[in-house]
């Protein structure tokens, strides 16, 4: 009986340490470099977007904010390596529509679940998706890509950042509402993606608007048309999907951030407080903006609420007769 006791008593004072040694660590935070994991090939949006917000946390939290590229699978292999990582904030990662909506609804083997893995901290920023061609290609608008897709089924191919991916899903959405044919051409991100459509390897494009905002204003790839709720400031004079009579498509995207589950409520509130500094500064929602994106920084219950409504949209969309996605 005594020597119970004296157990309990043991167990007792190892939880309080461990609990006080944990509450101890998380008011020291951040003590050392942060692992910030980007799901996609660099030069995308979702890395663009990174590393622009993640400089500027890693300046409020006085560590440097690491951007680790990996990519594949749509999105998958990134994350769900930070699914695996130690819930101590050393290792957080940017959750994308791909990975948090599009993947579990086209994956029937997803090393992760996207709603139990992870603790949302905040949205960094909403963003148009955009249907770009090679300048080459011979439509202009969007009436024009149809009658042209529809005269030539099959003979065309659209790029995307990769099986599963929003933009997987914005191409076989698109040809699914419009009756049209293309051949599907993965990358491993839409870095890549861009430069073979400005090539002429591939077409079209479907996109996130940051990836392929440089090479529109340069003139290398032709905006046809973009989903967003509204215009895009850097590009005007582009229609949304849904004013040209397609709001099922009309979906823009958004890119934030995650810890993995466990990790203890101080950490996330840190992290959290860092990137609503960060989406303040002027030069951040400058950089922003540039590339089309609009600066979030909502709370960790609103971004959740978010992911929830992408991965029921996501599920429903793919689950539509005659619906593909391979």
């Amino acid at each position: 009986m005594r020597h119970t006791f004296r157990n309990t008593l043991l167990s007792a004072a190892l939880a309080g340490f461990t609990a006080f040694a944990g509450t101890a660590a998380a008011a020291d935070y951040p003590t050392q470099p942060i692992k910030m994991i980007v799901p996609f090939a660099p030069g995308g949006s979702t890395d663009i977007v990174a590393r622009i917000v993640g400089q500027r946390m890693g300046e409020e939290l006085g560590q440097s904010v690491i951007i680790e590229n990996k990519a594949g699978a749509g999105g998958a292999i990134g994350a769900a390596e930070a699914a695996r990582a130690k819930p101590d904030g050393y290792t957080l990662s940017v959750a994308t529509v791909s990975t948090m909506a599009v993947n579990p609804a086209c994956r029937k083997d997803l090393p992760y679940d996207p709603l139990k893995d992870f603790v949302p901290i905040t949205n960094f920023a909403n963003l148009p998706n955009v249907i770009v061609v090679n300048p080459k290609f011979p439509a202009k608008d969007l009436d024009g890509m149809i009658k042209e897709l529809k005269a030539n089924p099959g003979k065309y191919s659209y790029g995307s950042s990769g099986t599963c991916s929003i933009n997987h899903l914005f191409g076989e959405a698109f040809k699914h509402a419009t009756g049209t044919q293309m051949v599907h051409v993965p990358y491993k991100g839409s870095g890549p993606a861009v430069v073979d459509t400005v090539a002429g390897q591939v077409e079209v494009l479907f996109d996130n608007l940051p990836s392929s905002m440089n090479q529109i204003a340069a003139g290398n790839l032709r905006p046809i048309v973009v989903a967003g709720p509204q215009r895009a400031d850097v590009l005007k004079d582009i229609p949304t999907l849904g004013e040209l009579g397609y709001p099922q498509l009309n979906q823009p995207a958004w890119y934030g951030l995650l810890a993995p589950a466990g990790t203890p409520p101080e950490i996330v509130k840190k992290l959290r407080d860092a990137a609503v500094v960060a989406l303040k500064d002027p030069k951040v929602v400058q950089a922003l903006e540039q590339q089309g994106a609009t600066p979030s920084g909502n709370t960790p219950e609103e971004f959740a609420k978010e992911i929830r409504e992408w991965y029921d949209h996501a599920a429903k969309v793919v689950a539509e007769p005659g619906f593909k996605m391979d």
